[in-house]
């Protein structure tokens, strides 16, 4: 993938402890103190704006866990009839 442009934001443990809590398990894990936010969304949708379409979004592409609120869904833990297909249902980029 290339990056044409990169927006660093930074995070501190007062204004927001949540995410600054995310970030340093993540170190813990990886060595590496640094997350990627992009978008959520699959190509030719807007943009998650909610949980519903989260949940739909999540149903629709190779995601395999799903964080919401102070819990997280597991993709194999869901019901297959709720998957939905996006390979054919918009134009390639």
């Amino acid at each position: 993938m290339r990056c044409s442009a990169v927006r660093v934001l930074t995070v501190h443990e007062a204004t927001n402890p949540r995410y600054w809590r995310l970030i340093q398990a993540f170190e813990q894990r990886t060595g590496r103190p640094v997350l990627v936010d992009s978008n959520f969304n699959v190509r030719g949708e807007p943009i998650v704006c909610s949980p519903g379409d989260a949940f739909r979004c999540f149903m629709g592409s190779d995601i395999e866990v799903l964080p919401v609120g102070n819990g997280r869904l597991r993709k194999e833990a869901q019901d297959p009839r709720l998957t939905r297909g996006y390979e054919d249902a918009f134009e390639l980029d």
